[in-house]
């Protein structure tokens, strides 16, 4: 599921539920420590090269990053872009949230040693600067965001990317990454990291297009308890899974057009989410599922298998409910989403 500073700020009147979700589904552990283990393997063997060149850029947010070298020393302040720094094997001297990331996200794991400076919306400045970074990339849609101009106080360069594009979330994903290459003098690198996901996503539509599937209609949805009530959390056109899921040849089922004031009936501009409730779900008709069945303290899932609506919906009688795998992040950079492709696949070719 998707937990951030911008969503969650965006959502204000379902902040406390947003917060409480986080992860995509349920990874077995030892799934996840074989992918960290590969990752880590990879930057040992990185023959890449790293630049040294002055940067000059413009960020996510459309202003201009000067840096005399390419940044070293970097603080992030959000998830996606410490999976992009770690898989650019560049290892961040501070990070927010390192407990929380290190719970939901298996991409990439945060060497002992980094710093955590507490939460991604508000960090402690004081640990943020003892750490001594030369950059710090955080997570803005607004050059005029109040984070930017509380850590350009302090003289050290801001780079801002953007978390999320409903307009175009894979590509949004691989900007976002090529960024933070490009800051760190990584561009070499990120071309190949790039050119693997390519690769493992053209393979993937392979396999899936090869399975003669009963519909192509799909839907994947997370969700949370509130108020004793299930509430479905639909991923929308623009949700980044649910480009995935198009681009291996599956058709979105959630059709709601898109709405800035999410929770109204529509899908939120940036990440494609909507919100209903398990009725709801009869709108998308023999569409497949895929849904988080990481449910923390929320219980949400073993809640809706209870209720009738959802045992007679055409997917949950035919079999064609899936719960999606755990630590495959929803908000994450490459490696996340090849995860989030080996999902699908996996789930695809056991169906058929």
């Amino acid at each position: 599921m998707i937990r951030s500073r911008s969503f969650a700020s965006t959502a204000a009147t379902l902040a406390v539920a947003a917060l409480a979700l986080s992860a995509c589904g349920t990874t077995e552990v030892s799934e996840a420590a074989d992918v960290a283990a590969a990752t880590s393997e990879s930057c040992a063997a990185d023959t890449t090269t790293t630049s040294t060149d002055a940067v000059s850029m413009t960020d996510g947010v459309g202003r201009t990053v000067e840096l005399d070298k390419p940044a070293e020393r970097i603080a992030v302040l959000e998830w996606q872009q410490i999976e992009d720094a770690l898989t650019l094997c560049v290892t961040p001297v501070a990070v927010s949230d390192a407990e929380g990331y290190g719970t939901y996200v298996s991409a990439e794991t945060i060497p002992e040693g980094v710093a955590d400076i507490g939460t991604r919306g508000e960090p402690d400045m004081d640990a943020l600067y003892a750490a001594d970074p030369d950059l710090i990339i955080i997570e803005a849609y607004s050059a005029d965001d109040e984070l930017i101009a509380q850590l350009e106080e302090r003289g050290v360069p801001v780079l801002a990317t953007v978390g999320a594009d409903g307009a175009d979330p894979i590509g949004n994903m691989k900007n976002v990454f090529n960024m933070i290459a490009e800051a760190t003098g990584r561009t070499d690198r990120a071309a190949e990291v790039l050119g693997d996901f390519d690769a493992h996503l053209a393979a993937a539509k392979d396999k899936v297009q090869a399975v003669d599937l009963p519909t192509t209609d799909f839907l994947f949805f997370d969700g949370w308890m509130e108020g004793g009530n299930v509430v479905i959390r639909p991923y929308g056109e623009g949700a980044l899974f649910t480009a995935l899921g198009e681009e291996l040849g599956l058709t979105a089922a959630w059709t709601d057009e898109i709405d800035a004031s999410y929770g109204s009936g529509g899908v939120d501009p940036s990440y494609g989410l909507g919100q209903t409730d398990i009725e709801g779900l009869t709108a998308v008709g023999n569409a497949t599922f895929f849904y988080s069945a990481d449910e923390g303290a929320d219980g949400y899932v073993s809640e809706f298998e209870k209720s009738p609506i959802w045992t007679a919906l055409p997917a949950v009688k035919e079999g064609r409910a899936h719960e999606f795998p755990a630590g495959v992040w929803g908000a994450g950079g490459p490696l996340s989403n090849q995860q989030a492709i080996d999902a699908y696949v996996n789930i695809i070719t056991e169906q058929g």
